[in-house]
């Protein structure tokens, strides 16, 4: 069972960790350093919790304790949130994190009345590209170098939200949905309870960073 929550104050050590680790296993997915954050002391983190929309997985049969990965979601402009700092830690792939992470970063942004979801990824992480147009994101026709090494360059992927229908509400601050959609088999996630988010549908399927 996959359990996704928004992060509070005190989680800024269990976030600084996976963060770290995101940017020092893979700086190629990511345009903040691990040389740069690394020197970031609490107050950084604590702020970064304080913005709202920060995302970390738990996987209690790989730990109980250590998230299994981490995800953000900010809001970048009117109607757009960026979805950003996507990780999940190297024993935990492959059972459904990064699905569940990117729900729960769609249902956040759904609760914000957003139309959609935007994200910059490298164009070389196969992986992360794939992760994405599953969850119901696709490639635009953006392109930009990578900030934190501009040799590599990044793709623009959106993903359109489907409109509120009567009793829908979002997972981060309204209420669960029920079901993918395009998938059914997606790994379980803990229901809504005590912050606990459960899996929605809040993508429009295409055609059947940070």
């Amino acid at each position: 069972m996959i359990l996704v929550r928004e992060t509070v104050l005190a989680d800024w050590q269990a976030l600084r960790d996976v963060r770290l680790q995101a940017l020092r296993d893979a700086p190629y997915a990511f345009s903040s350093t691990y040389e740069d954050q690394v020197k970031s002391g609490e107050d950084f983190w604590r702020q970064r919790i304080a913005r709202g929309g920060t995302f970390l997985a738990y996987l209690p049969e790989v730990s109980a304790s250590e998230p299994a990965g981490m995800a953000g979601g900010y809001q970048e402009a009117p109607g757009i949130v960026e979805l950003i700092s996507m990780f999940v830690r190297p024993q935990a792939r492959g059972r459904g994190v990064g699905e569940a992470l990117v729900d729960a970063v769609i249902g956040w942004a759904r609760a914000r009345d957003a139309a959609s979801v935007h994200l910059w990824v490298t164009e070389t992480n196969k992986p992360a590209l794939l992760l994405y147009e599953r969850c119901g994101f696709m490639v635009t026709a953006e392109r930009q170098p990578l900030p934190s090494d501009p040799a590599l360059g990044e793709v623009g992927m959106t993903c359109p939200l489907a409109p509120s229908s009567p009793g829908q509400g979002g997972t981060g601050q309204g209420g669960t949905g029920q079901g993918w959609g395009r998938r059914s088999s997606r790994p379980r996630m803990a229901s809504q309870t005590s912050g606990w988010l459960s899996r929605s549908k809040w993508c429009i399927p295409p055609n059947s960073r940070a």
